[in-house]
């Protein structure tokens, strides 16, 4: 009896999303072709490397290819102790990576979008120093990655409702 429910609910639900004109992010013409048009630049550093290899991961760049778009980011990182032991020693830290980037047209040079995208995580910090550093690093990766995948989540919305106004 409640499989019958379940199946009535989401063929109700199917219908009605049918009715409103949705359309999937990716079904878009154009937009995964766009994305793939878009040529990253960071600042040195670890960090900013770690970020260009996630989105051009992300975006699909293709190499050999004049980009259509140029992605100019700034970075600010910034890491708390949040776990602090009774000698005053942290034990774990919070990880704060905030990512702000402009979008600007290759063919005219003027900046099309703006955003801020901001990945926050936690590590341990052991008392060995490499196991230390090497946890450090991964939530850098780690925050990295994250701020990779919000932007290429709005670039590719922003991308899908560009011509539609």
């Amino acid at each position: 009896m409640n499989r019958v429910v379940v199946s009535a609910v989401l063929a109700a639900g199917a219908l009605g999303l049918a009715g409103c004109g949705f359309t999937p992010l990716y079904g878009a013409p154009g937009v995964t072709q766009q994305l793939a048009g878009v040529q990253v630049t960071t600042p040195p550093g670890r960090t900013g490397q770690l970020l260009r290899e996630h989105l051009d991961d992300a975006l699909a760049r293709r190499n050999g290819v004049a980009p259509q778009y140029r992605m100019d980011l700034a970075l600010s990182e910034t890491r708390y102790p949040r776990g602090v032991r009774v000698d005053n020693v942290a034990t774990r830290y919070e990880y704060v990576l905030t990512v702000s980037y402009t979008l600007v047209s290759a063919a005219s040079g003027a900046p099309v979008k703006q955003g801020r995208a901001r990945g926050q995580v936690t590590y341990d910090s052991a008392d060995q120093p490499y196991a230390s550093i090497t946890a450090q690093q991964d939530a850098q990766d780690r925050a990295a990655a994250e701020c990779a995948r919000k932007i290429q989540t709005e670039l590719a919305a922003w991308l899908a409702t560009q011509g539609k106004s």
